[in-house]
């Protein structure tokens, strides 16, 4: 008959790793949950120990315990309790359970547009340019010169409040709500294309949470 210290070590030490191995989002929403850290901070979690009165996780030099309660009543019931803890967490964040942890490039119409306004932005950011004598003036002709020189501040810094608006509400409301972490390069993506496309980027994102969720429903029935 096999030791019942052994299987219980055995039942905890796959707990652990698989934890740490494929719900690290988990991980931080149980300490921005729990524990009140930031999601930049709990990046850092792991997981450390689990027994039946609760797990233990070490972040940054510091370790945290987050009690099960009620307690479990074998190693069995783990993986229904982390879940349940999981949606909890959810719940208390504001956060949808659907995390998004990839970046997808503009491509197509999306491209071109980024190109578009990309070009829009580097050709108004010099008013200088515009100016009577200068390069716009002599390759295009003194008329789009002058009305360039008009807009130019204008324009650019417009376009400047807008996106920078837009980038800044996606950043604190919209990657967060779907786990998009500050300290992955996917969360920097999302905002760069965001400050440069506005809309388009802003619409690829949501197209990628519905085909998410729609797959998540696919697997629920």
């Amino acid at each position: 008959m096999a030791d019942p210290d052994a299987k219980d070590n055995a039942a905890k030490s796959r707990i652990v790793t698989h934890m740490n191995e494929d719900h690290h989002n988990s991980i931080v929403r149980y300490l921005e949950h729990y524990h009140k850290l930031y999601s930049w901070q709990a990046y850092d979690a792991r997981m450390s120990g689990v027994d039946l009165s609760g797990m233990t996780f070490v972040c940054r030099g510091h370790t945290y315990r987050i009690p099960f309660q009620p307690p479990l009543a074998s190693y069995k019931d783990a993986r229904e309790r982390v879940v349940q803890m999981d949606k909890d967490a959810l719940r208390g964040l504001g956060r949808s359970d659907v995390a998004i942890k990839e970046f997808l490039p503009p491509t197509g119409f999306y491209l071109v547009n980024f190109i578009a306004v990309s070009a829009t932005m580097v050709a108004y950011s010099q008013r200088w340019w515009f100016a009577k004598g200068h390069i716009v003036e002599r390759i295009i002709g003194s008329g789009f010169a002058r009305f360039s020189w008009t807009i130019q501040p204008y324009l650019i810094g417009a376009m400047l409040a807008i996106h920078l608006t837009e980038m800044l509400y996606f950043m604190t409301f919209t990657l967060p709500k779907h786990s998009v972490n500050p300290r992955t390069s996917t969360f920097w993506k999302w905002a760069a294309v965001v400050f440069v496309e506005g809309v388009g980027a802003q619409t690829r994102f949501a197209n990628l949470v519905k085909v998410k969720q729609e797959a998540k429903a696919k697997q629920q029935h």
